[in-house]
């Protein structure tokens, strides 16, 4: 019987990968931030920066990663280096960029659109969706139009502004790099700010930013396929919300 051609070709991904080259993965003082050292040799990112991180906590989270490797270096394996590299690679010389795309977010945010119907939907995304908009009033004095539908609406400029000066106190690129991949992920700007400053935990905004998804397989069924994308999405999230802890305490 010739082999199962989607374990051969698994098999073959696998193969490409590099063989891991090391024992020991360390975290190191280097000036004032921790570098990452296979058996005391620097880790550079893919356009070569040195693979450094702003606190121990963080690096630790990447040292782990690391030694966690076995006979190949599989960066599928790897979310929160993968996300450090990106933040080092780009987010560090385009942070302006990145904070902008997260305040635009925040102007279309996935809890102003409301379903028209079904009655259990709506009523749902306001039992659910509606705290985060009440502690966005009630915390920063942001209130924002809710729509029914999918038409855009200009949300008030002092609730964006308030938004804004929120997100200034993540300015940090470790901590603004997490917090756009938290957002894209989710869908939300609202959701993530609200993670981030502990109104939510990591369970329930991810079930927050899955809501309308959790209903439609609630009703029509589960899809195999689609369940290993959000496992994979989770995990990216994941990764995004722990290196956004290490790097705020």
């Amino acid at each position: 019987m010739s082999q199962d051609p989607i374990r051969r070709a698994q098999e073959l991904m696998k193969a490409e990968l590099p063989k891991k080259f090391y024992q020991t993965a360390t975290v190191e003082q280097d000036g004032e931030g921790f570098a990452i050292r296979l058996d005391g040799r620097g880790v550079k990112t893919p356009s070569r920066k040195p693979l450094i991180l702003p606190t121990a906590a963080a690096a630790e989270h990447v040292r782990a990663e690391w030694q966690a490797q076995e006979n190949v270096i599989d960066p599928a394996k790897m979310p929160v280096t993968r996300l450090v590299n990106t933040v080092i690679d780009g987010v560090s010389d385009n942070a302006e960029a990145v904070y902008e795309e997260i305040v635009a977010y925040a102007g279309n945010d996935m809890l102003f659109y409301r379903a028209e119907s079904p009655e259990e939907l709506v009523a749902r995304q306001a039992e659910r969706w509606d705290p985060v908009l009440d502690w966005m009033t009630e915390s920063f004095g942001a209130r924002f139009v809710l729509v029914e539908g999918v038409m855009f609406a200009d949300q008030p400029a002092e609730s964006l502004a308030a938004f804004r000066h929120e997100l200034d106190r993540h300015r940090q690129p470790f901590a603004l790099g997490s917090l756009h991949v938290m957002t894209t992920l989710s869908g939300s700007a609202l959701v993530t700010l609200a993670l981030a400053r502990g109104r939510l935990s990591l369970e329930e905004a991810w079930a927050l930013a899955n809501l309308e998804e959790d209903w439609t397989i609630e009703h029509w069924g589960h899809d195999e396929e689609a369940a290993r994308r959000r496992e994979k999405r989770f995990e990216d999230f994941e990764a995004a919300y722990r290196l956004l802890r290490a790097i705020e305490g």
